[in-house]
């Protein structure tokens, strides 16, 4: 299991599996444009932290919706810039990034990480430990 380190009372890296979130906290997940919620992370979103069934993109409760679903990477990258834009107006909020992308999407970390290369260093995002160790090698 890996050990996570601490920065300001938060883990470094996004744990593989979160069930609870404090009242600070936003559980960022790949979703589909159509907001079709129905397995992976986007099933947690919306059984756990406010993702709306027919809402595909931006924040919903404790959660925040990046849609994957739509095309090839490029397409995704508006939403992830959209996304880091939203995080650093809203520093009050602690953002936890799952792996989007890399589930039913079928992307690999090697293919999503670089869209996330603008929030390294922003101290309210966390990314997965996959994709910094993937932007670290870059």
């Amino acid at each position: 299991m890996t050990e996570y380190k601490v920065r300001q009372g938060k883990p470094l890296f996004t744990p593989s599996d979160i069930s609870a979130l404090g009242n600070d906290e936003v559980f960022v997940f790949g979703s589909n444009l159509g907001g079709f919620h129905g397995g992976g992370a986007a099933r947690v979103a919306l059984d756990k932290f406010g993702a709306e069934w027919g809402n595909g993109v931006g924040i919903q409760g404790q959660s925040y919706a990046i849609p994957t679903m739509q095309g090839g990477v490029e397409t995704i990258r508006p939403y992830v810039d959209d996304f880091i834009k939203y995080a650093c107006r809203n520093t009050d909020k602690f953002f936890f990034v799952t792996r989007i992308g890399c589930g039913i999407a079928g992307f690999a970390d090697a293919d999503i990480a670089p869209l996330f290369a603008n929030a390294m260093g922003i101290d309210n995002i966390c990314l997965p430990e996959t994709f910094v160790e993937v932007l670290s090698h870059k």
